[in-house]
């Protein structure tokens, strides 16, 4: 997460909100509709197999088209994906990654 919260930092310039992302997304102050994204992204990343078609149902009541579902979905599943990649093969990430303010 240190890799990604950098790279969230640059976007977003807000260090309390990538904090609470780091260590609890629940305790952030996030509008309903990320809140739900996330809940979706962490239930999707935990426990796939009790996705249900409410789960893109509440995506949908809070205004998410389904092409923003399903990139939700997809960078989900890729992160998951890439992780396992690395956490199976012994990658580390370096030490370096700054968090420059380009």
């Amino acid at each position: 997460m240190e890799h990604h919260g950098a790279g969230l930092h640059r976007l977003t310039k807000d260090e309390q909100l990538v904090e609470y992302l780091k260590r609890d997304y629940t305790q952030a102050d996030l509008s309903p509709a990320d809140r739900e994204m996330l809940n979706y992204a962490v239930k999707l990343t935990l426990t796939p197999w009790e996705m249900v078609a409410d789960d893109v149902e509440r995506l949908r009541e809070l205004g998410f088209s389904d092409s923003a579902i399903l990139d939700i979905n997809q960078i989900t599943g890729y992160y998951a994906y890439v992780n396992r990649l690395a956490d199976g093969l012994g990658v580390e990430l370096e030490s370096h990654w700054e968090d420059d303010d380009e």
